[in-house]
């Protein structure tokens, strides 16, 4: 069946769809190159438009006003009718009879498939801030995957005619590219994240790039981007700048520990020491506190000029300054002050006399457990007849219940008034 009829009539042909299995964009054509002759684009009113599921079609129409476009999105199965095509009511009409064909572009828009983007970033200096003068190559590999979804977008930033999808993907993978390695560079400053922890950190460095490039990927290319996957970062382990910072950052993480370990030890023998002098002393070192506040602060105070020899560290340059040093003895620091604090605070708890304790007694009523109440209390009962000395009574200490008349310190209790007076002498006999 041939696809045209009358040579001077255009294109009679019976369906207009997309045969292809992978594309981004295709153009129909019934023959010929894009664009070469008018005959391709000549559709005659009548013919069968198929567009699938997850598909879009894309009518081109040239009029006086400009180039009018028409959309029909999948699944769709009809004739091109004004009907269906209202545009078409001002292009076929009386003076074609609803016969002649009219001329337009179509373009069938994958809508449903992913876009996979393998890229590679090699080998770029990245720098950690406390060393500046150490640039360590890392590169970056990964896949990007897109669709596309907003179709007005991508059509007004992107040439449907002669579209190629690789040309396509060549402009993302360049962008992307650029894109990661100028956010990897500055990565360690503003993300806090050191040089030597990058591999490490792979998750929360994919987020990061992600979070930069979907907004720049969908305003300049026009789609969706759906995932970025970074799956390597490398440091090249055999650069003499890595094995220098290497170097450097495991010696400082050594003598970090060590020093945390010997203030530990000094401190708890000072502290034991301290601890035994005030057994010795006994309540009657009152001045034990102070003592022991003045003896804590000369051991941090050694530990803190101990600390100042780790800022200098020979790194190759032979200036004779290590930030990391300096780093490491500020959080020991932090630790110190720390500690001073806490001594302070123990220092005012320890100089606050304990609270007496209040002692209260139970009291057994018929049988039932009544309180427990203080000894004003119970000298309130004792004076109003509802505590007597029959009582049975029971404290904190006490063994078993015992009757109120044989605890000495209840006693009291039932004393109202003076003793009676004594009797007057007895009169001499006669």
């Amino acid at each position: 069946m041939g696809i045209f009829g009358n040579k001077n009539e255009g294109g009679l042909m019976d369906v207009i769809r997309c045969e292809e299995q992978e594309y981004l964009v295709h153009k129909w054509t019934p023959s010929g190159g894009a664009n070469t002759t008018k005959k391709e684009n000549a559709i005659r009113y009548g013919s069968r438009l198929r567009v699938k599921d997850g598909e879009l079609a894309v009518f081109f129409y040239q009029q006086n006003e400009g180039i009018i476009q028409d959309f029909i999105i999948g699944p769709y199965d009809g004739i091109i009718k004004t009907a269906n095509f209202p545009v078409l009511t001002s292009i076929v009409g009386a003076a074609f009879g609803g016969e002649s064909p009219f001329q337009a572009e179509i373009y069938f828009i994958n809508l449903s498939g992913n876009i996979q983007i393998k890229f590679g970033v090699p080998y770029f200096d990245v720098f950690d801030p406390r060393f500046m003068d150490l640039g360590v190559p890392c590169a970056v590999r990964g896949t990007l995957t897109f669709n596309l979804t907003d179709y007005k977008s991508f059509i007004k930033l992107n040439r449907l005619i002669n579209f190629d999808l690789e040309a396509f993907q060549t402009q993302i993978k360049d962008f992307i590219i650029r894109k990661i390695k100028a956010i990897v560079i500055n990565i360690p400053t503003e993300a806090g994240i050191p040089v030597m922890q990058l591999e490490r950190k792979i998750d929360d460095i994919n987020a990061l790039v992600k979070t930069k490039l979907q907004p720049e990927i969908e305003s300049d290319f026009g789609v969706n981007m759906k995932r970025l996957d970074i799956n390597a970062i490398e440091l090249n382990e055999e650069h003499p700048h890595y094995l220098q910072l290497k170097g450097a950052t495991v010696d400082q993480q050594t003598k970090f520990i060590e020093a945390q370990t010997d203030i530990g030890i000094t401190n708890l023998d000072e502290t034991m020491r301290i601890q035994r002098k005030g057994m010795e002393l006994g309540v009657e070192g009152q001045n034990f506190n102070v003592h022991q506040l003045n003896q804590q602060t000369e051991v941090l105070k050694a530990a803190a000029e101990n600390l100042g020899k780790m800022s200098h560290v020979d790194l190759g340059g032979g200036t004779g300054m290590n930030p990391a040093g300096m780093m490491a003895g500020m959080a020991i620091g932090g630790q110190m002050g720390g500690q001073m604090a806490g001594m302070m605070g123990n220092m005012n708890q320890q100089s606050t006399p304990p609270t007496p304790q209040t002692i209260q007694y139970l009291i057994a009523i018929d049988g039932k457990q009544s309180g427990p109440h203080t000894i004003p209390q119970l000298q309130q009962f004792a004076q109003t007849g509802q505590f007597t000395k029959a009582h049975y009574v029971w404290k904190q200490g006490m063994s078993a219940w015992e009757i109120a008349e044989n605890v000495p310190e209840l006693l009291t209790l039932f004393s109202f008034g003076p003793p009676p007076p004594p009797s007057p002498p007895s009169a001499p006999t006669q």
